[in-house]
């Protein structure tokens, strides 16, 4: 059984991006910041309730991405905000 320590989270914490290492070994990756909700890990995502709140912000203000270029290329793709969101884990509901 793994514990904290060994799992890497490639999920963002607030909105369910998926394809960087926000977290490693328990600690944060300082230099991932999530293309989709401009989340920096361990600021916006530390607490559920600071996750939840930094969510709540981002999606009342229509959900807008941080990278241009990465939301032209998602969006070309398909992208659903509610399928996105379905990736975050449970814990950080």
């Amino acid at each position: 059984m793994a514990n904290a320590e060994d799992e890497t989270e490639t999920v963002c914490r607030v909105c369910g991006f998926e394809g960087e290492v926000f977290w490693e070994g328990g600690w944060p990756n300082e230099a991932a910041i999530c293309p989709c909700c401009d989340n920096e890990p361990d600021v916006g995502d530390a607490s559920v309730m600071g996750l939840r709140n930094y969510r709540g912000y981002w999606v009342g203000q229509g959900a807008p991405w941080s990278s241009p270029s990465a939301e032209r290329e998602h969006k070309r793709q398909g992208w659903d905000l509610m399928r996105q969101i379905q990736n975050i884990p449970p814990q950080w509901r």
